[in-house]
């Protein structure tokens, strides 16, 4: 079986010792997923755990527990008695999905510029400006980190706990295509920019702008999904 090769550390020396290390099923899981993302490892492909130990360096014990994340977040469909497969994204349905963490996000970014309070503005902006920093010096992993926190901030920004819950649970399913979107021309650069048009309306009360500014930056990173997988 050819799967990606592993390019993820999967000790935790280097890890900051405030902040909980990702388990190795959490660092498979999540390299595969992006795999899957990439196309690098195709639809109904067996998650043979076997294999796969071998391949990460590991028992199956993690092996076993990665694919049980992937399946939760539909990456993976279990078949009885003869182990997951990678599932099958079609076009249509990864056309929905976005369809609805666009609606999500323009929600609580329209949101967001009615209720967030002038502190968690100031804490957004300073967010986006690390992104921005990041993203000048080219440095994907910090400011993959930083994304996640930046759009975090605006679910919890539209004060209300469900809507944020909820988009974040999208956001997770579509993670590893958010990810892979980065591997795109100078996404990076243009991600901050799209960035900057979100904050700048929350900042100014503005929630439809905000609202189709947040749409507009995820038919971007819908339409940049597309193109890495080319």
């Amino acid at each position: 079986m050819n799967y990606v090769r592993s390019v993820l550390p999967l000790d935790f020396q280097s890890v900051p010792p405030d902040e909980r290390p990702k388990t190795r099923a959490e660092l498979i899981k999540e390299e595969l997923a992006d795999a899957i993302a990439r196309g690098a490892i195709a639809p109904g492909v067996a998650l043979d755990e076997v294999g796969l130990a071998r391949r990460f360096g590991v028992s199956r014990t993690p092996i076993r527990e990665a694919i049980r994340q992937l399946e939760a977040i539909g990456f993976a469909e279990a078949r009885p008695r003869r182990g997951a497969v990678v599932a099958h994204f079609t076009q249509d349905r990864l056309n929905e999905m976005f369809a609805v963490m666009a609606e999500l996000e323009a929600l609580c970014s329209h949101w967001s510029a009615l209720s967030m309070p002038a502190a968690e503005k100031a804490a957004l902006r300073s967010l986006h400006e690390d992104c921005g920093a990041m993203a000048q010096s080219g440095q994907l992993d910090g400011y993959m980190e930083l994304n996640f926190a930046f759009h975090e901030a605006i679910y919890r920004g539209s004060q209300n706990s469900y809507l944020a819950e909820l988009t974040l649970g999208v956001r997770q399913r579509l993670a590893p295509f958010r990810r892979a979107q980065f591997l795109g021309f100078d996404r990076l650069k243009l991600s901050v920019i799209e960035h900057g048009r979100v904050v700048e309306a929350i900042e100014r009360g503005d929630g439809p702008g905000a609202a189709e500014e947040m749409r507009r930056h995820l038919r971007i990173v819908r339409e940049s999904v597309d193109e890495v997988k080319r």
